[in-house]
């Protein structure tokens, strides 16, 4: 090419290894650094450019170098104007395998330390859940033991205790409104009261909750749901320690029902009954139940009186449900509504108590003690077992003085060597 003519060329100049990259996308936001200089050289070569993005240097890649070639006919100087587009590329483009098209080159990698964390979460759940259930099991299946191979211990009688006299007479608070009552009563309330405070928690931290949360299977379990499960769970414990203390009683001590000669019908080794003048004011242990009209849980449960299971159950999940409502709920709307409320199960307690003497089922000390049963579990669970008190090893302490010392601030003397 001669000196007085003047071209103009366009050359790209590209890696051999960059070849594979032409094609993939790149953005403009995050690829923004575009540098135009103007540089003198000589013929000899082309300097190597280096720029700095985001304050981080590092060399920068030639995608067009445009020369124009200027000749002047006056001195053999050549002006080369060289303009460079300089594009900085991010890390995650230069490392990615050009062969992977499906994804953008700036897609973030999954996070392997939160998947581990979040399977380990959800184990500890689940060991949890299991541990709960597994004590529940060891609670009930003794009463389960008691009710299906159980047996009572054989108390004598006397054919004259008019105690034992009474007919026999159907239940008024039957199995059916005893679990109504005593379990299912309680159960639908705490949800009620537990959906009710969650609400009224979001609306005061406008939904920003900052109490511990719970995720298993990338599921955040709601407030009110955690809430019912430690609440209920803790009430099904109780009860199920209750009704096992009370099994225990009633198997060790084997008192007669006041209805014991309606539905034994008891029968002497000699085949007399007391009926007969032989067996007046004499203490019999050797007998057995004719049982004519009785079925056979009739028969068993003849010898079962104290304490009594009914009043048990309902008293425990009576006073429970006071000390819950005194904890729980916080409605304002009225001071008396929470009060009216506890009134009305500790009168289903009551009633059915008193309903046991009046049907003839249990003699009226077994009321007292069933029922004594049942407050005193309801007390001690919700005490020591729940979390519906303040933990007390969080409040503050006070330490006592040991002596004067301890009540008067002490003042120290310097002396300057006087």
């Amino acid at each position: 090419m001669s000196n007085d003519s003047s071209a103009s060329e366009t050359t790209p100049l590209r890696r051999p290894e960059e070849e594979s990259y032409r094609h993939l996308p790149v953005d403009e936001d995050s690829l923004t650094a575009s540098v135009t200089t103007k540089l003198l050289t000589s013929r000899n070569g082309l300097p190597v450019a280096s720029t700095s993005h985001n304050g981080v240097k590092s060399n920068a890649r030639f995608n067009t170098i445009a020369v124009a070639h200027h000749g002047n006919s006056s001195n053999n100087n050549t002006n080369h104007n060289i303009e460079v587009h300089l594009t900085a590329a991010s890390d995650q483009l230069r490392h990615r395998s050009p062969l992977d098209s499906n994804h953008s080159p700036f897609t973030p990698t999954p996070n392997v330390n939160y998947l581990n964390k979040m399977d380990t979460t959800n184990k500890r759940i689940l060991c949890r859940i299991g541990l709960d259930v597994l004590i529940l099991i060891c609670v009930l299946f003794p009463i389960l033991c008691f009710f299906l191979w159980g047996e009572s211990y054989k108390r004598g009688f006397f054919c004259d205790d008019e105690s034992l006299m009474h007919p026999f007479k159907e239940s008024t608070i039957n199995n059916f409104l005893l679990y109504l009552i005593g379990l299912v009563l309680p159960v639908v309330v705490i949800i009620i009261v537990e959906i009710i405070q969650s609400r009224h928690q979001e609306k005061i931290s406008n939904g920003n909750n900052t109490g511990r949360r719970y995720v298993f299977m990338d599921y955040e379990i709601p407030e009110w749901l955690v809430q019912c499960y430690k609440k209920i769970g803790v009430f099904g414990f109780g009860a199920g320690v209750g009704q096992l203390t009370t099994d225990i009683a009633k198997y060790s001590i084997g008192r007669l029902r006041p209805h014991f000669f309606a539905v034994c019908q008891p029968i002497m080794a000699d085949g007399t009954t007391c009926a007969d003048a032989i067996n007046q004011g004499k203490y019999i242990t050797n007998f057995h139940c004719a049982g004519v009209g009785s079925s056979e849980r009739m028969l068993k449960e003849v010898s079962l009186s104290f304490p009594s299971g009914h009043s048990s159950f309902t008293f425990y999940g009576m006073v429970y449900l006071a000390i819950y409502l005194q904890c729980r709920m916080t409605w304002r709307g009225s001071k008396l509504m929470r009060h009216f409320l506890q009134f009305i199960g500790i009168m289903l307690a009551w009633y059915t108590a008193l309903s046991r003497v009046s049907d003839y089922k249990h003699h009226w000390s077994d009321v007292l003690g069933g029922s004594l049963i049942g407050s005193i579990v309801a007390i001690v669970v919700t005490n020591y077992v729940s979390d519906l008190f303040p933990n007390k090893s969080t409040s503050k302490t006070y330490v006592l003085p040991t002596c004067t010392r301890d009540v008067t601030p002490q003042t120290t003397l310097s002396s300057n060597g006087n």
